[in-house]
């Protein structure tokens, strides 16, 4: 009877060992929105294999780009029902509204500002982590992509003066910020999925598109970009989060070790982000659009007018006393 109750307990435990091994060596999908090879590829790719030479291959993970899991808005409810492990991208309003505030146009002026406002500890930055926490994800670091700006597959006049009427069709994300954005300035925002978006430009459906910058126009439109605007729109940053379910389930050496890697990711985006930037608006240049020219006092007389009648108007759909607090936090 001993030797039966032994060898049962000794089962028991060999099974445990077993599941609990099986999760320890489970590999973790990375879901991104850019094609493979693009700057958040391969720094994923970096991330991935620094993580699993650092954990000593306990966490590996595995990269799934130009949205193979699905499109962004689809992965975040995703990460946060468990049902995918992490992602790289911009967050989704979908869900939360408030969202929205982390894309007010304007709302930064340069990459100096960027960092004080987007970096750990800044206040931004926790609120972002707070409205992810409510949706069961864990913010593990900020990847900054760019300030963006207008691509137009046509000529467009008075681009540089957000009081004309330009008579210009802009695809704009299904975001009330960025429709805004667009009428404020003199366009026509058209709502239209990101996955429709090159062949509303292609077909005529739309004259350009408002919402990104020069690394998503090089990456996804060039083909139809005749003149790009560097009107420093929004400042873009996408985020590398988890779902909680699973980073509760790592252990607390696994979860620093995973933090600390996190962190190196965020840190050699930083060193590079503005370099980048401008180097993609070469590319641009260099596979035929025009490099359209405003000068600061213009984007300074933009920045005021969508202050003035978009901020309202966004701060009463996420919540006034709650968007201006957030807002008032912003470092100068």
């Amino acid at each position: 009877m001993k030797n039966r109750f032994l060898l049962s307990a000794l089962v028991l435990l060999a099974t445990i060992a077993l599941f609990a091994g099986s999760l320890q060596a489970k590999t973790m999908k990375i879901s991104h929105v850019r094609p493979q090879g693009t700057a958040i590829d391969k720094d994923l790719r970096w991330f991935s294999d620094t993580l699993k030479e650092a954990s000593g291959g306990k966490i590996k993970t595995k990269i799934y780009p130009a949205s193979a899991l699905g499109d962004y808005t689809i992965v975040q409810e995703r990460v946060g029902l468990g049902a995918i492990d992490m992602a790289c991208q911009p967050p989704s309003s979908a869900a939360d509204k408030r969202f929205q505030l982390v894309y007010f146009p304007y709302m930064v002026k340069d990459w100096a500002q960027a960092k004080k406002n987007y970096a750990q500890d800044a206040p931004l930055r926790k609120t972002v982590a707070e409205l992810y926490a409510k949706q069961d994800i864990h913010l593990l670091a900020a990847w900054p992509v760019y300030f963006g700006g207008i691509a137009f597959n046509t000529e467009v006049k008075d681009y540089g003066d957000p009081e004309v009427s330009k008579g210009i069709k802009l695809r704009v994300p299904p975001m009330k910020t960025f429709q805004l954005l667009a009428d404020t300035t003199g366009y026509l925002g058209t709502p239209i999925p990101f996955s429709d978006a090159f062949t509303a430009v292609q077909t005529g459906v739309v004259d350009g598109v408002i919402g990104s910058g020069a690394e998503g126009y090089y990456s996804s439109f060039r083909d139809v970009t005749k003149y790009y605007l560097p009107s420093n729109t929004h400042f873009e940053v996408w985020y590398l989060i988890i779902s909680k379910k699973m980073f509760d389930k790592l252990s607390p050496e696994d979860q620093k070790q995973l933090q600390d890697v996190a962190n190196q990711f965020e840190e050699r985006r930083w060193s590079v982000a503005e370099a980048d930037q401008a180097a993609n608006e070469k590319r641009l240049a260099d596979y035929g659009a025009e490099i359209l020219k405003i000068s600061p006092e213009q984007i300074a007389a933009t920045a005021k007018k969508i202050q003035t009648v978009v901020w309202p108007q966004i701060l009463s759909d996420v919540g006034e006393d709650w968007g201006q607090g957030v807002l008032n936090s912003i470092v100068e």
